[in-house]
């Protein structure tokens, strides 16, 4: 290798923050971008309540994807303002944005989260995600210049997150907006949760999809153990809620649901960690947990 050719192999790492109102496909996008599960995903918005670190490195490049929880006008509970505090914390400490919206769809929370992005300092990225779902593509073309004439952004990439669709493009425009700079993480990592916060998430989606809207927002889960003695992972983990009929329902009749959401949960952390797991779960009704900062931090919620 010449020392021009050298000089040429720059090295690009950086903060990537994925962003927009709850339920546009954020989390999917992450996940897809990384070709592996980190965050975790359903139908219901409002799904995820921190901000979780995807890292993908590839030769010459480190991403560092932040999926934040969705901004929303609705801040009446503590951990509604906990998940906009999050979100809002992603915007400013990140090297780009990529700002995901759902379609055609243009709503108050898009508008609220472009009036946020309109004070970053940094490249910005409009995805339209979905566009699979779209019967009729001509449409597309004139919303995406109504788009353009309204915000502020450096691209803006239509695609479908779940079909993999122009993703590839999207990563080539994240790239060439990176600064330069040297990996900040080990090649092999993939996330910088805990394994502990990973597997509280897996729980809380298997309850999430299983339940859809029979139970509320006022759910959380909590690691009491995760031992691992080299052929067996032992996880416990205690799942909280607000009133004893949530508990109810959760259990399901003869225990039924909360053994399936023990068993679709198991499958997934045996992927992921890698191990035979044992995974035991408990329900506990603690009134007025997530309107409780106290309680919040105690839960893990105190980042911000």
């Amino acid at each position: 290798m010449t020392d021009h050719e050298a000089s040429q192999q720059v090295h690009r790492c950086g903060y990537v923050a994925i962003v927009g109102r709850p339920n546009v496909g954020k989390s999917t996008l992450l996940n897809h971008l990384l070709g592996q599960k980190i965050s975790i995903t359903s139908r219901k918005p409002q799904t995820t309540r921190n901000n979780v670190t995807g890292i993908k490195t590839e030769p010459g490049v480190q991403m560092i994807f932040v999926d934040t929880p969705g901004l929303h006008l609705n801040q009446v509970r503590a951990i509604n303002r906990y998940m906009n505090r999050a979100a809002s914390t992603a915007i400013k400490d990140v090297d780009m944005v990529v700002f995901v919206v759902d379609k055609l769809i243009w709503t108050e929370e898009d508008e609220r989260v472009a009036q946020q992005l309109a004070r970053a300092q940094c490249p910005i990225i409009l995805a339209v995600n979905k566009i699979d779902q779209l019967e009729d593509k001509a449409v597309l073309l004139p919303h995406l210049k109504q788009l353009a004439k309204k915000l502020k952004v450096d691209e803006i990439v239509p695609l479908s997150a779940l079909r993999d669709t122009n993703l590839d493009r999207l990563e080539k425009l994240i790239v060439e907006r990176l600064p330069e700079g040297e990996p900040l993480f080990p090649e092999d990592q993939i996330t910088d949760r805990s394994s502990r916060f990973m597997a509280a998430e897996i729980v809380r989606e298997k309850i999430t999809r299983q339940l859809g809207d029979e139970l509320p927002y006022q759910m959380a889960v909590e690691i009491e153990e995760f031992v691992h003695d080299g052929r067996l992972l032992t996880i416990s983990a205690l799942i909280l809620v607000e009133r004893d009929g949530q508990k109810r329902i959760l259990i399901g009749d003869k225990g039924d649901r909360i053994k399936l959401i023990g068993q679709q949960a198991r499958i997934d952390m045996e992927k992921l960690f890698d191990a035979k797991v044992m995974l035991n779960l408990w329900v506990k009704v603690k009134s007025g947990w997530s309107d409780d900062e106290r309680a919040l931090r105690s839960l893990g919620y105190d980042e911000f």
